[in-house]
């Protein structure tokens, strides 16, 4: 892959985590809103459980970022 196409993968990591990130913060506020247009309605658990997978999608999110950062910085 070239070095843009890790760039693109970076940026789509950081859109991840800042999107589930908001998400997340917002549903400790609002408990009974639905998270990014209800995606998330499906997950069982109620708040919780929909509030880890928001959390786990950020971590996911940071990972992609720092994997595409570190192969962008070997390309160079």
């Amino acid at each position: 892959m070239s070095k843009g196409g890790y760039s693109a993968v970076q940026i789509v990591g950081m859109v991840i985590t800042v999107v589930c990130a908001q998400a997340a913060i917002r549903s400790f506020f609002d408990h009974e809103a639905r998270q990014l247009w209800g995606a998330f309605a499906w997950v069982p658990g109620g708040w919780g459980g929909q509030l880890v997978a928001l959390l786990v999608l950020v971590f996911v999110g940071m990972a992609i970022t720092s994997w595409a950062h570190d192969r962008a910085k070997t390309k160079s």
